[in-house]
């Protein structure tokens, strides 16, 4: 199944709680959320608190997408704050299995995430555990890059390892997704896409209708 993440890195916090109502009436399964400790990313975005007062405006899914350093000292506590999945990278801890399993047994979903200079076999060694595997298709802490070409070869590359596995794992994508390109990840293998600029920029509700009917197809 194709399923819409759009990424409030995008939106104007002073009317955050507006915008994620129009996003959730338009019909988008999830919510994006960018977590970025300056350490691992150059950017500093949000945290715990910005996470607990949103979960009140909606009920959809929370996809946390953490790019911090060492995840594993916080697991519990984006847990506690409202996410549904949290995404780690695997840069950035040398404690992938036992993050992964903090995350189940807190009753989530757990995805691992790379960078683009990070090859795909990284993911191998975690066919069996993880929920999904995010390929990052900017380098990670800006929001508006272009889509790096390259990368579709590694999202293809990451269905193909999913699909090997015989386990249902979901392949999303991350940075620079657009109406001109959203095509070309669809069918390299990507069903969960994140989008920024693309949702929050113009008419929100329109923007997430005209991708979940490209979605539908």
């Amino acid at each position: 199944m194709n399923i819409l993440s759009p990424s409030i890195l995008a939106a104007d916090f002073t009317i955050l709680g507006e915008q994620l109502r129009s996003v959730d009436r338009a019909g988008a399964e999830y919510i994006h959320i960018d977590v970025m400790d300056g350490i691992f990313v150059p950017s500093i975005s949000y945290g715990m608190p910005v996470i607990r007062s949103i979960r009140k405006a909606t009920d959809k899914v929370f996809d946390v997408h953490l790019m911090i350093e060492k995840p594993e000292r916080y697991i519990e506590a984006f847990a506690d704050c409202g996410a549904d999945i949290i995404t780690f990278h695997l840069e950035a801890t040398d404690r992938v299995a036992a993050v992964i399993e903090d995350i189940h047994r807190r009753g989530l979903k757990a995805g691992l995430a790379i960078k683009p200079g990070t090859s795909v076999e990284s993911f191998r060694p975690y066919l069996d555990v993880a929920d999904m595997f995010l390929v990052m298709t900017v380098e990670p802490g800006f929001g508006g890059q272009v889509y790096m070409d390259a990368c579709t070869e590694k999202v293809r590359a990451a269905r193909a390892m999913a699909e090997e596995s015989g386990r249902s794992i979901d392949i999303q994508v991350d940075g620079g997704i657009n109406r001109e390109n959203i095509g070309t990840v669809l069918k390299a293998g990507a069903n969960v896409i994140a989008l920024g600029s693309a949702i929050f920029e113009g008419d929100i509700e329109d923007n997430v209708r005209h991708f979940l009917n490209i979605l539908s197809r």
